[in-house]
Parts: structure tokens; sequence; C-alpha cells
């Protein structure tokens, strides 16, 4: 990692990550900061409960206590509010998505292009509800759109996806990330794009 770069962590699965981006592409545009995007993928079970919905909305996993419901509810809530301001759409999805394939749809995109159309349009699409980010075929719909080859895409996900990823999560890790989004910075993190103003005075120093 260099010392001049802020480091931005996000998950796919994320409502408040949705919500940072369009802060954290202003630290770039606005600022002429260097930003680095990096995927970092949430355990949401493991500190939230597993849950997935019937076409009722009843659980059907049923491990989640009084208290990470409320918790979970109130989440949803703050960032539909948000995102209402904003000209956002978030709608809360049915079950808990493993977004591991989507981060390494990411990463091979921004291995061979600029990423802000796929990132954007996978946010977008999976906060509506019309993206199933586990899919592989739709993933690779995206990538097309964005102007390249998806025909390597999933031999990556079978071998260099997952190295990379791995190796990603677990420097992440190491330097105390926990969540995202998260902002790394000369060692220093930064957690929630309302900590954005405290990283701008940190690149002052």
């Amino acid at each position: 990692m260099t010392s001049d770069t802020i480091y931005h962590f996000f998950d796919y699965k994320s409502p408040y990550a949705y919500l940072a981006q369009h802060d954290t592409f202003c630290l770039r545009t606005d600022y002429g900061l260097n930003v680095e995007w990096l995927p970092y993928t949430l355990n949401i079970p493991a500190y939230l409960g597993d849950a997935s919905l019937d076409a009722t909305g009843q659980d059907v996993i049923g491990t989640r206590n009084a208290h990470q419901w409320r918790r979970v509810k109130y989440s949803y809530m703050d960032c539909r509010r948000e995102a209402n301001r904003h000209g956002l759409t978030i709608k809360g999805p049915k079950k808990i998505f493993d977004s591991k394939l989507a981060h390494m749809a990411f990463l091979f995109v921004s291995q061979r292009a600029d990423f802000e159309s796929f990132h954007s349009t996978v946010f977008e699409r999976f906060w509506r509800r019309d993206l199933d980010i586990e899919d592989m075929a739709q993933l690779s719909e995206i990538i097309v759109a964005s102007g390249l080859d998806a025909s390597n895409f999933s031999a990556y996900c079978q071998g260099e996806g997952v190295d990379t990823l791995s190796r990603i999560q677990e420097d992440a890790e190491s330097q105390g990330v926990f969540g995202v989004p998260s902002y790394l910075y000369r060692g220093e993190l930064f957690w929630g794009v309302e900590r954005i103003p405290r990283l701008l005075e940190a690149t002052e120093r």
C-alpha cells in the first residue's frame, strides 16, 4: 500500500456502501485525491444472524433474535431515508447474498478498464432487486455492457480472482477493517461516509 493513496473498502450488499459512492467519487473528482476501490466481503450472519424471506415475507431460517431484527429494520429504514434524499432506490433483499462473485467481477473489470460504469450499474441494479449478484451470467452481461470481453471471466473466478479477493480481505483485516464503507489512509482507518470530513483533514496534515 502506498502512503498517498486512500483505500476505500465496499461491499455490494451493503446499503451504506451504496450511499457512500457519490461522496467517495468526489474525493477523486473534486479534491484530486488518489483513491483505490477494494471489495471487502462482509460476513453478515456472523453478527446479524442469517435470514431468508419467503413469498409472504416470513423468515424461513429463523436464526435472528429480536434485537438483530430491530437493528436490521432500522438500518434499512435509515438507508431508505437517505436514499430518498439523493434520488436513489433501496429495496431490502429477500436473503443475505454472497457478494464474492460480484467482487471478483469488479476486480476483473478494474484490472482491464475504468470500473465506474460497471460499479455503478451493479450497485444500482442490486438495490432495485434487478440483479442477482450470485449469477455469473448476469454479471457477465454487465461486464460486456461495460465494453469488455467476458469470455475469461469464469476462469478468472476459479483461480486468480479467488486468490486476489482473499488477499485483499486478509490485508484489509490486518489493517483493522471490519465493515464498510471504510477508508484507510496512511494506516488510519475511517469507518462510514460521515467520517469523510475527518479523512480530508488527515490528507492535509
